[in-house]
């Protein structure tokens, strides 16, 4: 069999996700709070225990859909929705970030394809912002900062 005809790996976001409450809680008090069209989202660092351990951990996503937003037959296909469209794209995830989403209610009814570009416009801000970032922390610190390829 040719090693050509193997089909793609598909990417899968479980070892990406934010699981534990206090890491919730860190991110919101770590992030500001921004706004797209259709979510808010955090980004913040992540804790300096997974950092100390020398490169740049991977990226963890988290989801909040809250009552508010509908039933939960109806908070489930938010949640779907979103993490299809967040699995397709996990290589522009910010290496050593939280990213938490937060929904409106309107992607419920949003086209997929609207949807995915939003997130894909979100994870291309949010990984120039922790690059930002990193080179501030890195030069406050007295490392060198490599420059940008």
């Amino acid at each position: 069999m040719n090693s050509l005809s193997q089909p793609a790996q598909r990417q899968t976001l479980a070892n990406s996700r934010l699981r534990k409450h206090s890491d919730y809680l860190r991110a919101y008090a770590a992030a500001r709070k921004r706004q797209s069209a259709n979510m808010s989202w955090f980004l913040a660092p992540q804790s300096q225990d997974a950092l100390a351990a020398g490169p740049p951990a991977p990226a963890r996503i988290g989801l909040t859909v809250g009552k508010v937003l509908g039933k939960a037959h109806q908070r489930n296909r938010i949640k779907r929705r979103m993490r299809e469209a967040l699995r397709r794209h996990v290589d522009l995830f910010p290496k050593g970030f939280d990213l938490v989403f937060h929904p409106r209610r309107n992607v419920l009814t949003l086209d997929f394809a609207q949807l995915e570009g939003e997130i894909v416009r979100i994870l291309e801000q949010a990984t120039s912002e922790a690059a930002r970032g990193t080179k501030r922390s890195a030069a406050a610190s007295g490392a060198p900062v490599k420059p940008a390829p």
